[in-house]
C-alpha cells in the first residue's frame, strides 16, 4: 500500500463526502486506501458513509476524542507506506497524494509535507509558519524584511509573508493536509503523533517532534487542496492562545518564553 488517507469526520458529512469524492476523482497512480474515523457525530449515522462509499474504512469513535487523537484512531489502521492526514473539510484539486508521495521518496531529510491551501476563490492560505523565537519576533518588530530583499525576508518570516508559491521548508505546516512517513512513527515518543491538544496546534507540536528526532518539513505548492476554512472545527481562539501557552511550556525555557511572550505583545500592540 502507498498512500494511507485518514480523515476524522464530525458532524460534517456532506463536508467529507465532498472530500471522499475528490480523492476519488483526482487520485491515480498509485494505491490507497481511505479510512473515515467518525468522531461520535450525531448528524447522521457513521454507517451512512459506508453505505455510500462501500470502499472505505469505517471507524466509529465512540466519543468526540479530538483531531488529533481520532487522527492516532485512524493511523494504527493505516498500511500505507504514506499516510495523509486530510480535513473533511477539503477538495483535492489535483493528483495530491502522489504528488506528496513523490515528493518525500525524493527527499529523504523531510519527514512530513503539505500542499498549497487556497480557499474557494483561489486566494491563498499561509500554512507555512515559523516556530515562536527570538529571532524571528526580533526580526518582524524590527522590519529588518524591509531592507533585505522581498524574496530573502519574505522566506526568513514565512507566514502570510510568503506567497507560498514555491517549494519551502518552513518550521511548521498545517495539519490540513498533512503527509507524513508512517515507518517514523517508530521513532516517535510513544510510537505516534503527539495528541496532548484536543484541536487547533497539534500540527506544530508534530512537527516539532519531528524536528527533534532531526527531520525537516516542507510544502509542496504543486499540489493544491480547496480548504472550506473552519467549516470542519469548533470555537478557535480560546484554544488556540491556550495550545500556544501549552507548546511553549513543552519546548522552551522560562527566560525564552517570557522574551518571547513580550516581544508578541508589543508586535500586537
Amino acid at each position: 500500500m502507498d498512500v494511507s488517507i485518514v480523515i476524522i469526520n464530525y458532524n460534517t458529512f456532506t463536508l467529507t463526502s465532498q472530500c471522499i469524492e475528490s480523492i476519488v476523482k483526482n487520485t491515480t497512480g498509485i494505491s490507497l486506501e481511505i479510512i473515515l474515523v467518525d468522531n461520535a457525530s450525531t448528524e447522521v449515522s457513521a454507517d451512512t458513509f459506508l453505505e455510500k462509499y462501500p470502499f472505505i474504512i469505517l471507524i466509529k469513535n465512540p466519543v468526540n476524542s479530538g483531531f488529533a487523537k481520532g487522527n492516532n484512531l485512524g493511523i494504527e489502521k493505516a498500511k500505507g507506506r504514506f499516510v495523509l492526514l486530510l480535513n473533511s473539510d477539503t477538495i483535492l484539486k489535483n493528483n495530491v497524494a502522489l504528488i506528496l508521495m513523490q515528493f518525500l521518496e525524493k527527499h529523504p531529510p523531510v519527514a512530513a509535507v503539505s500542499a498549497r491551501l487556497e480557499y474557494p476563490d483561489g486566494s491563498v492560505q499561509h500554512c507555512c509558519q515559523r516556530f515562536p523565537s527570538v529571532f524571528y519576533q526580533l526580526f518582524e518588530l524590527l522590519r529588518l524584511q524591509k531592507i533585505l530583499p522581498r524574496k530573502t525576508g519574505n522566506r526568513i518570516l514565512m507566514g502570510a509573508f510568503f506567497k507560498h508559491d514555491t517549494v519551502a521548508y518552513p518550521d511548521w505546516i498545517w495539519g490540513t493536509c498533512f503527509m507524513f512517513r508512517r515507518d517514523l512513527l517508530k521513532e516517535l515518543p510513544n510510537n505516534k503523533l503527539a495528541d496532548d491538544f484536543f484541536m487547533y496546534g497539534e500540527d506544530m507540536q508534530w512537527c516539532m517532534e519531528f524536528r527533534r528526532i532531526g527531520y525537516t518539513v516542507a510544502f509542496q505548492p504543486t499540489a493544491v487542496v480547496i480548504h472550506f476554512m473552519g467549516k470542519s472545527g469548533g470555537a478557535k481562539s480560546g484554544m488556540m492562545e491556550q495550545h500556544g501557552e501549552r507548546f511553549l511550556k513543552l519546548y522552551y525555557s522560562f527566560p525564552h518564553r517570557f522574551v518571547i511572550k513580550g516581544l508578541m505583545k508589543i508586535l500586537q500592540s
